[in-house]
């Protein structure tokens, strides 16, 4: 199999709301990073209105949401839907946090993609990003790049 880089994938890590722990979207930005992906971490206390523009601005592939308050029922619909309505229907929303396997499939129901909680190893999720974006556009993307 061929294996072929053009670019490197953009993340967008953001921490929305009033959750002020960020020490996991942190791990996992340095994660994404170590695996060769183009990462923009936001700060803290993003509105859904900022990541989406941030999104807009920074021309990302994925959206990561790090969620540890429990208003994901809230903030990835409303997400979504702000990268909708600007157009970036081809970007990738997931994320991961404190969340019931209820809440991640109903979440998975309406377009958000996988959701990882504590846990999950850092490769699983950089190997998700990577085979959403090979899926998205039919190559192979070189792990580290």
């Amino acid at each position: 199999m061929l294996w072929k880089t053009v670019r490197k994938i953009r993340v967008l890590i953001a921490k929305a709301g009033l959750d002020g722990h960020d020490r996991g979207a942190k791990v996992i930005a340095a994660a994404l990073r170590d695996a060769g992906m183009e990462v923009i971490y936001t700060g803290l206390r993003q509105t859904p209105e900022m990541i989406a523009e941030a999104a807009l601005q920074e021309d990302v592939d994925v959206v990561g949401i790090s969620m540890l308050s429990g208003a994901h029922m809230t903030i990835f619909p409303r997400v979504l839907k702000l990268l909708r309505e600007r157009g970036l229907d081809d970007v990738l929303l997931t994320g991961g946090g404190i969340m019931s396997n209820e809440d991640i499939e109903e979440l998975k129901k309406i377009g958000v993609g996988q959701l990882f909680t504590p846990g999950a190893p850092m490769s699983a999720i950089a190997d998700y990003i990577r085979g959403w974006i090979e899926a998205r556009e039919g190559t192979k993307v070189a792990a580290n790049v």
